[in-house]
């Protein structure tokens, strides 16, 4: 087996992955995404792998090496139709509602004047997000008229394409935590909460981490959502609503997980390689 490994920088994940790969005696290339190009008619030695593993940061360079490599037949983890939901959260909640994936509540404006009135049906307080977008940047929490009024304004005057489209999403008063489950495949492998005083609670604004049991309900729900955007390996982002009970709130395709390997004691980049391997092998299929 040909096996690739495309990244952006040997981050903490990158460097388990490899580790492991070492381990098991598994020879693979490592394909640095700031030094790739790509002949779009003439494939040539990207033919010969039988599967890329995809690690990249930057959301761009993964989708469109991701179309490419799909486009020639090369299976990659994740798909390029994978990247392409996950990576727009306006794509992703429509896809987990035509799915019937609990959700939260959203509206799509594409006015300050319309995103007013949607964000007033909702209800304050709401969170507005860019629709791409990762590590809890950019997320506003709006809390009365007068601020929602200030930020569409601000986004207006940024005028790049990110910020004429306003999602809007209800505000779910979750009990000081959130869900990063780890779905592989057919299972949820492990997942961690994720303890905040903030309201943002990403591990990559400063929210600790500890272990979650993975029950049957969580699991199917994570399953759902990870078969909604189109499967493969990746972390499903839950709120807990006192009412409702769990809802998705988003999915991952590149997933980071340094945090929570002792944190559940699940070899999450075993599992990652086990996964990717009988992909390769022709024994799951993703194209």
């Amino acid at each position: 087996m040909k096996l690739g490994v495309l990244y952006s920088r040997v981050r903490a994940e990158e460097k388990f992955l490899f580790e492991a790969l070492d381990a098991r005696g598994i020879t693979y290339d490592r394909i640095d995404d700031r030094s790739v190009t790509f002949d779009l008619q003439q494939p040539g030695a990207w033919r010969d792998y039988d599967v890329i593993l995809e690690r990249c940061i930057n959301h761009s360079r993964a989708l469109y090496a991701l179309k490419i490599l799909n486009d020639w037949g090369i299976p990659t983890v994740n798909t390029a139709y994978v990247a392409d939901v996950c990576g727009n959260k306006l794509i992703t909640s429509t896809a987990l509602v035509r799915a019937g994936v609990p959700t939260t509540r959203i509206q799509v404006a594409f006015t300050p004047e319309s995103a007013i009135r949607a964000i007033e049906d909702i209800g304050y307080p709401v969170v507005l997000k860019p629709a791409v977008g990762s590590w809890g940047r950019l997320l506003s929490k709006i809390n009365d008229r007068e601020a929602a009024e200030a930020v569409l304004e601000h986004k207006e005057v940024l005028g790049s394409y990110h910020h004429s489209i306003f999602y809007i999403q209800e505000y779910i008063r979750k009990p000081g935590r959130d869900i990063r489950a780890f779905v592989v495949g057919d299972e949820t492998i492990a997942a961690i909460y994720r303890h905040a005083e903030h309201w943002i609670t990403n591990t990559a604004r400063g929210g600790q981490a500890s272990n979650c049991p993975v029950t049957p309900e969580l699991n199917r729900l994570c399953v759902a959502a990870a078969r909604a955007v189109g499967g493969g390996i990746v972390g499903v982002d839950i709120l807990e609503d006192p009412e409702r009970g769990y809802l998705v709130n988003e999915v991952n395709y590149t997933i980071e997980f340094r945090n929570s390997i002792a944190t559940t004691g699940v070899d999450i980049p075993n599992r990652i390689l086990d996964y990717v391997l009988a992909v390769g092998r022709g024994e799951i299929k993703v194209l």
